[in-house]
Parts: C-alpha cells; sequence; structure tokens
C-alpha cells in the first residue's frame, strides 16, 4: 500500500515537518535549560554568599564560626576556591583604602568573597563559598544545589515529553495534510499509465484546480498527450492513406505482370519485386489498422505445439522445431500464426542459420545465430522503417512491428533479446496476464 511506503511523498513531508519540528524544540530547549541553569546558579551564589556574609559577621563578634560554616586552612581549601581568593586577594592591595572604606560602611563586598560549583564527582552538586578571617584561616560554606539541578532535570524531561507529544500530533497531521497532494499525483500517474497503454484520449484534467506546481504539471502532461495524440493521429492517417492509394496501381501492376512471359528472366525478377511490394502494402494496412484499434481476437482452444509445428513447415525454411510440454492455449491462432511468421521470417532475413523455434508451454522462443538485435530495439521495442543496425540486412521494420501490435491484440507478451551465446531471441509468451507482467 501506498500509505504504508516509506519513500511515499506524505512520509517525507511528514519527515520534514519533524525535523523542522526538533530543530525548533531543540533551540528553545536549549535557550530555556541554559536560561533555567544561570538562574539557579545565581541563585545558589546569593544564597551561599548569603550564609557567608553572616558566619562573617558571627565570627567578627564572636570569634568563633557558626556549627555548619567550617574554618580552613588555604591548603585545606578546593584548588579552584583557593585561586579565585589568591585574585581577590590581589583585588583587594590594589584597591587598598577603597576597600577598607567599604567594609566600615556596609556589609563586606562581594568581591571579596570566592564561590565555585562543584559539579563533579565525588562533590555533586555544591556551590562552595570562601572568604579569608585571618592569616590562613578561612570560613568556607557549602551549599547544596541538589534541588536546582533535580528542577533542571525535570524541565528537560518535560521538554523531551512536549516534543515527543508534539511528534505524535505533528507527523500524522503532516501525512493527512498531503493526502489532497498525494492523491492528485497518483491520478496523474494513472492517467499517465493509460497514455502510455494506448488511451490517448485520457486527460489529466486541471479545471477547478488551484494553480500550484501539481496543477502545472498535469496541465503539462494533457498538453503532451494531446501534442502526441495529433501526430500519431496524422501518422496513422498518412500510413492508410499510402496504403490504400498504393493498392490500387498495385492491383493494375499485378495484373500487367501476369501477362509477362513466364520463361523470361526480366519478367521473373518484376513479379518478385511486385510480391515483395505488395507485401510492404499489406503491412502497411495492417499496421494501420493496428494503430487503429480496428482489430478484435477470436479466441479459440489450440494445440500450440501442432500450430507452431504447421506454420514453421509452410513457410519453406530450413527452421528446426522443438516442442516441450507445449500445452493447449485459448488464443487466436491466425494472429499468433502471422506472428510466428513474421519472427521466423525476419529470423531468416537479418540473422543467421541455425533458426530455431522451440514451443515449451505456452511459450514460443524463435532463436537464430547472427549478430543479435541492436541495441535501439532492445530499448525501445520495434520501430516502423527501422532496422536499427546495418549488420542485419535490409529491411522495412515492419515484420516486427507487425507481431508487436498482433501481440497485444491476443493479449501477449512479445520480448526480445540477444543470447548470451549470441544471436537473436524472440519470446512469444501466451500464458494468460503474460502482457500485464
Amino acid at each position: 500500500m501506498d500509505f504504508l511506503n516509506p519513500r511515499a511523498l506524505r512520509w517525507k513531508i511528514a519527515a520534514l515537518a519533524a525535523a523542522a519540528c526538533c530543530a525548533v524544540a531543540a533551540v528553545v530547549g536549549f535557550l530555556v535549560h541554559d536560561a533555567t541553569r544561570e538562574r539557579g546558579l545565581r541563585v545558589g551564589t546569593d544564597r551561599t554568599l548569603t550564609r557567608l556574609i553572616a558566619a562573617e559577621r558571627e565570627y567578627d563578634r564572636t570569634g568563633k564560626a557558626p556549627a555548619d560554616i567550617d574554618v580552613r586552612s588555604r591548603g585545606e581549601l578546593p584548588e579552584p576556591l583557593a585561586r579565585d581568593l589568591a585574585t581577590f586577594a590581589e583585588t583587594e592591595t590594589e584597591t587598598g583604602a577603597d576597600a577598607e572604606a567599604d567594609t566600615e560602611a556596609g556589609p563586606p563586598d562581594t568581591g571579596a568573597y570566592a564561590t565555585w560549583y562543584d559539579a563533579d564527582p565525588p562533590n555533586w552538586f555544591w556551590m562552595w563559598g570562601a572568604v579569608a578571617v585571618a592569616d590562613d584561616r578561612f570560613l568556607v560554606v557549602r551549599d547544596d544545589m541538589s534541588t536546582e539541578v533535580r528542577s533542571l532535570q525535570l524541565l528537560d524531561r518535560s521538554i523531551v515529553k512536549s516534543v515527543l507529544a508534539a511528534l505524535l500530533f505533528v507527523v500524522p497531521l503532516a501525512a493527512l495534510a498531503t493526502e489532497p497532494i498525494n492523491r492528485r499525483l497518483r491520478h496523474g500517474a494513472r492517467t499517465a499509465r493509460r497514455i502510455a497503454d494506448g488511451d490517448l484520449d485520457a486527460r489529466i484534467g486541471t479545471a477547478g484546480r488551484a494553480r500550484d506546481e501539481v496543477t502545472e504539471m498535469a496541465s503539462a502532461v494533457d498538453d503532451m498527450a494531446a501534442a502526441l495524440q495529433r501526430k500519431l493521429e496524422n501518422e496513422r492517417r498518412f500510413t492508410a492513406d499510402v496504403a490504400h492509394e498504393l493498392r490500387t496501381p498495385l492491383m493494375g501492376l499485378v495484373t500487367a505482370a501476369g501477362l509477362l512471359p513466364e520463361d523470361d528472366e526480366a519478367a521473373g525478377l518484376v513479379r518478385d519485386r511486385l510480391r515483395a511490394l505488395n507485401a510492404l502494402v499489406e503491412d502497411l494496412l495492417e499496421i494501420s489498422r493496428l494503430d487503429a484499434g480496428a482489430e478484435r481476437a477470436r479466441l479459440d482452444p489450440v494445440p500450440l505445439g501442432e500450430l507452431v509445428a504447421d506454420v514453421v513447415r509452410r513457410t519453406g525454411t530450413d527452421t528446426r522445431v522443438g516442442t516441450v510440454d507445449a500445452e493447449v492455449v485459448e488464443t487466436d491462432p491466425r494472429r499468433v500464426e502471422r506472428i510466428v511468421v513474421n519472427l521466423v521470417t525476419n529470423a531468416h532475413r537479418h540473422g543467421a542459420a541455425p533458426v530455431e523455434v522451440t514451443v515449451t508451454g505456452a511459450r514460443i522462443t524463435v532463436r537464430d545465430h547472427g549478430p543479435g538485435f541492436p541495441a535501439d530495439l532492445l530499448e525501445c521495442g520495434p520501430q516502423r522503417f527501422r532496422t536499427g543496425a546495418s549488420e542485419r540486412g535490409r529491411g522495412h521494420g515492419l515484420g516486427l512491428t507487425v507481431a508487436q501490435g498482433q501481440s497485444e491484440v491476443i493479449g501477449a507478451r512479445l520480448t526480445f533479446t540477444n543470447a548470451p551465446g549470441g544471436g537473436a531471441v524472440a519470446t512469444l509468451d501466451l500464458t494468460p496476464h503474460a502482457s500485464a507482467a
């Protein structure tokens, strides 16, 4: 099903919408996370400084530190805290009297205090603060930041859950929103296949559609189909007109040739060329009927092996015939005969001996040992008035074209390949529904 196809357009658009949603959520989440973390650090720093200032005042008044405050030497301080205190000490030395005046006027300047957030083991999530109260004596405060950390983690989980919930809504919505576009594209694809299958009247239709890219594509396909239909109809009319116009004078030439002496070499050459010209005209008329869709198959049960053996025998050519489990098939024997005759004639005319015809089940294979089919024919199929390669001899390219058209009438599949060991291989598959394979 197209709905379950992961490479379908709806899922690509849904994936793009999901990626955009995740990108926006990542940017917003990072900004919120960073702002919340900075706020938590400021709150922790302020709380630590407040305790440190209170402890310093208590120490100045009583000479003792509060019970929850440590008194340490410089060597016992964590290295980052000792480094910051050394920096503050240098600053105090430079400011001198100004710093002393500020101390007398009010609470100590926070610049004289050092704080450090320890987020590494073994002291997870602690905010440290220190202040010098005597030579090599420091009041040290540790404040637990786990509450702020848990709040930040809870925020991160909430952001992730919100993003997942948004994706559960955005992805199906994006897939459903693309359904009208997908429906129009599928309709266009079905119409294009109908045109390729020969329904030249099929059109996508753009009436009442918004002028978007899909509508422009549909309009271009309709214009292309109309132009193709006109060209094919002109070619069909030209082929039919030429064949009909040639038929009348050709009949007169055939009648006149019948009056020529039988033992005259020139008369024999004229009659041979007239037979070739008559065959060409008949092929043109047959192609015009096939192009017009006027041919209809009359199906009958046919023993395929016996039919093919009889047809090949009546061609009068040196052709080997083999059968392997030949079946009785429901087909039009007259059209199968026409196809086999054309394939065998083409093999003898453009290939090389030996020519072999093999009937296997409901499949007929005609192989020669010549140079093989040209690349253009293998890629695009037989085309009228094109033989494809000079090494395959001269011809009008109508025999294989007629065979291809007749196979379509009876619902068979005619394919052209080259054998690995050399030679051209034409296979007519009369299995039911083979043409749809």
